[in-house]
């Protein structure tokens, strides 16, 4: 509760210099839906009353770090979950929780995984070290089911990632084709982060244009220079993801960005 007083009296004082606060607050390690609702409700009490005492719309929104394998199983009544005296929904967004997600998945400590991790991947147990790049056939799995059970009952239901997962270029390439909107990672991760964003924002421009230009029929040259644009991005070698539209890339930020509230 006192967390969310001085989250929201934080964005009342900025909105009061004309700023333009959004806080996101978000519950983490949940595993039941009743979890959910019970600090969702909180949440929300405490910040409608910030709002009737400062008397300003504060705009805000609750979510969740989807962190616990089971809150990956039940995410459409979690996604679905509203409030009884107003029937409005309580969640407003997911985030991928990967770190522990990870370890609670896979049954491993990444406080000593150093220790193990690199003899597993010496001895063709582990490909790759699973706290640097995400397990898609079976973290990546559970984040997939949960997105899309998500989004079948939320449309509108924000997707993103917060883990060390998040600033590695593959994995990134693999948020996107889950849908996911944008990641977060630790400020050193950032650069590379942004540059695997662009990448795959150039990829999807580029294969909507060609698209594009094929559907009507265009001259073989404007495929050529496409291709062309295609290699000197060396998204050539990227995986072709089956996406028929544009969407809007992930986006990368800090973890010094986002709130989190019990």
């Amino acid at each position: 509760q006192m967390q969310v007083r001085a989250i929201m009296n934080a964005a009342a004082d900025h909105m009061a210099e004309d700023g333009e606060p959004r806080p996101r607050i978000m519950i983490p390690l949940i595993g039941s839906i009743k979890e959910f609702e019970n600090q969702a409700l909180m949440i929300k009490k405490e910040a409608e009353e910030t709002k009737a005492k400062r008397e300003m719309d504060i705009p805000y929104e609750i979510g969740t770090m989807i962190e616990v394998p089971r809150a990956t199983l039940i995410s459409d009544k979690i996604a679905a979950a509203v409030d009884p005296a107003d029937g409005k929904p309580l969640c407003q967004f997911f985030s991928y929780g990967t770190n522990d997600l990870t370890q609670m998945t896979m049954g491993i400590s990444r406080d000593d995984s150093s220790v193990f991790i690199p003899k597993y991947m010496e001895k063709g147990i582990f490909v790759d070290d699973p706290f640097n790049k995400i397990d898609e056939e079976g973290v990546g799995f559970l984040v997939q089911k949960s997105a899309d059970a998500g989004r079948s009952v939320n449309p509108n239901l924000s997707l993103s990632v917060c883990g060390e997962q998040g600033g590695e270029p593959q994995s990134i390439r693999f948020f996107d084709k889950v849908g996911l909107d944008y990641v977060s990672c630790s400020p050193f991760r950032v650069p590379i982060a942004r540059l695997a964003c662009g990448q795959v924002a150039a990829k999807h421009y580029v294969e909507d244009h060609m698209k594009e230009r094929t559907s009507h029929n265009e001259h073989a040259d404007d495929h050529v220079r496409m291709g062309n644009i295609f290699h000197r991005l060396h998204l050539d070698k990227v995986p072709m993801w089956p996406f028929g539209h544009h969407r809007a890339p992930a986006k990368p930020s800090s973890h010094a960005e986002r709130k989190k509230t019990r």
